[in-house]
């Protein structure tokens, strides 16, 4: 099977230096709002989609929980198992795929780790596998960009420069996805990557849930979990629970 495109910007060292400015603190304050608002007992069993390099499973680990991350970047794991310990655990692992049925208080796809796949059935199989692995009465947590101020709002071209590196940046909106083309020379080399997100929208959002047999029972619209606004909000962050 092909390699889809963020198996290999993902599993990239230079993901992590152009996305480099993404804090603690700011993983730390919308942990600490989220924990606020869902209060989970201590030990409650929480799952960490798409984890990355583990800033929010560390985080959660750290206030208490029983915290498992997982993500298909190998590296990105193997990063993460240095901070592994008896309630803190990492697992190479495809969002798509089953994983423990029934076993979570609380499951977690923070950051726009959402949105990658070329079709709404993978998207909808992702949703039942995440519905599947938390407990009858868990909690499902997605925290998506709110596409439509990005549209409205997208800086076609950009450079970035970090670590001395000039990231030349293109993004562009095309087949329903906002797609972002990354170009790059480091050591005499020359280096392309992309990232294409689709452009879901809360109606679209509503119908996959419809489809996963999961309900929304919140709709926040930044970290600080404003109300959601279409026009405003930086984000779009959705509470769900089974059917």
């Amino acid at each position: 099977m092909q390699r889809k495109w963020f198996q290999y910007w993902f599993n990239s060292p230079y993901y992590h230096i152009l996305y480099s400015q993404r804090n603690d603190e700011e993983a730390e304050f919308l942990i600490d709002n989220l924990t606020a608002y869902l209060k989970p007992r201590l030990h409650s069993r929480i799952l960490d989609i798409a984890c990355g390099r583990g800033r929010h499973a560390v985080y959660l680990n750290k206030k208490g929980f029983d915290v498992t991350g997982i993500d298909l970047s190998e590296q990105s794991i193997k990063y993460a198992k240095q901070f592994e310990q008896k309630h803190l655990h990492f697992f190479v692992h495809d969002m798509r795929k089953l994983g423990y049925i029934n076993y979570y208080d609380i499951a977690m796809n923070l950051f726009t780790s959402f949105g990658y796949f070329e079709t709404e059935k993978e998207h909808v199989n992702a949703l039942k596998s995440f519905r599947k692995s938390i407990k009858d009465d868990g909690k499902l947590v997605i925290d998506y960009f709110n596409t439509q101020k990005i549209l409205k709002n997208l800086t076609q071209r950009e450079t970035k420069t970090v670590e001395g590196i000039d990231f030349d940046i293109h993004k562009f909106v095309s087949e329903g996805k906002i797609i972002k083309h990354i170009n790059f020379e480091h050591k005499s080399k020359h280096y392309a990557f992309e990232e294409r997100v689709q452009a879901f929208t809360l109606d679209d959002f509503e119908r996959m849930f419809a489809k996963s047999g999961l309900s929304i029972t919140a709709t926040f619209g930044s970290y600080n979990l404003d109300p959601y606004d279409a026009i405003k909000s930086e984000r779009l962050i959705f509470v769900c629970a089974k059917l």
